[in-house]
């Protein structure tokens, strides 16, 4: 039968093992300390959403200010190169903490911001609340939402998979 809830609750979306915690909290501590550590974390969401699906071919991040509510926007490619099209999308990227989740408020933003026949991508090393997501999915609102369990997934399926691997990883931001 199909899913009755096409939302996922905050348990679901959050890391249930102490190791998954530690994971997801090193990517929220790398950028704690930076000058610019809002952007420095848009930058690895970007990495993150490239790593995810590789027919991502662009994504050209905002400036730091002014950005008209989006930190960056891209290009998703459908078909096979001699025939494909290009679909653009808006990307959003939220550092908080495990305890502090996505609101309606952000979403809404994201939502607002996406032009004709454009998606968008949420990523947050956290969770969208039960409101905000069940918003998103009801209205049909074409938002992929990257909580910090499908952080922990994506990085594990690109072969960063322990503490170390995932400090070499954070050095390029």
């Amino acid at each position: 039968s199909e899913r009755a809830v096409e939302y996922r609750s905050k348990d679901e979306q959050l890391p249930s093992s102490k190791e998954q915690k530690i994971f997801i909290n090193t990517i929220y501590h790398h950028f704690a300390s930076a000058e610019n550590s809002a952007y420095d974390f848009e930058k690895c969401a970007a990495e993150i959403v490239k790593l995810m699906d590789k027919n991502i071919t662009t994504i050209d991040l905002t400036r730091p200010w002014n950005d008209g509510g989006r930190d960056g926007l891209g290009k998703y490619s459908i078909g096979y190169s001699e025939n494909s099209i290009n679909v653009n999308f808006t990307l959003e990227a939220k550092r908080y903490d495990l305890n502090n989740g996505v609101g309606v408020r952000e979403t809404s933003r994201l939502i607002a911001r996406l032009r004709h026949r454009q998606f968008g991508f949420l990523v947050t090393t956290s969770y969208v609340g039960t409101q905000a997501y069940k918003e998103i999915i009801e209205d049909g609102h074409p938002v992929i939402i990257v909580s910090a369990i499908d952080i922990i997934n994506i990085l594990e399926r690109n072969s960063i998979n322990t503490i170390d691997k995932l400090k070499s990883w954070l050095v390029q931001f």
